[in-house]
């Protein structure tokens, strides 16, 4: 499965990068809303992992316009944030499939559960779709 990951932090992007790569997934990054509009618009991405306080174009509108472009408005986008829960509703009217806030990830040094939630998410998604993304584990 093939991921997206946009965080301008990179300190949070590197540390994802590394525990998704290690759990089998393919990861390109961005570092900002532009980058990632661009690399979404240009390559297949099963997923995309989006920061909400992005530099150049914010979280926000980079979901809308992925929303709102018939070559991404399919891909999923699962929020990645900071920002507390009570932006949680907002988002997913927005589009967002999930949200993830990011102290939850890593609750202490050296432990990285996103691969562990996001196979939780993408479960998710592929019962609300009544679609099968691509498994982590068969390539694709």
């Amino acid at each position: 499965m093939k991921l997206l990951l946009v965080d301008d932090s990179k300190a949070i992007r590197l540390a994802n990068q590394r525990a998704l790569e290690q759990a089998g997934y393919d990861v390109i990054c961005a570092e900002d809303g532009e980058a990632a509009l661009s690399i979404a618009q240009s390559q297949p991405v099963d997923l995309i992992l989006l920061d909400m306080m992005l530099p150049k174009i914010s979280g926000v509108e980079v979901l809308k316009r992925l929303k709102n472009d018939a070559r991404t408005a399919q891909i999923p986008v699962v929020v990645l944030s900071g920002l507390s829960e009570k932006n949680r509703q907002k988002l997913m009217e927005a589009g967002a499939e999930a949200y993830l806030e990011k102290n939850t990830l890593m609750p202490q040094y050296g432990v990285n559960l996103l691969p562990q939630m996001l196979e939780n998410v993408v479960c998710r998604i592929n019962r609300r779709r009544g679609i099968a993304l691509a498994s982590i584990h068969d390539g694709g």
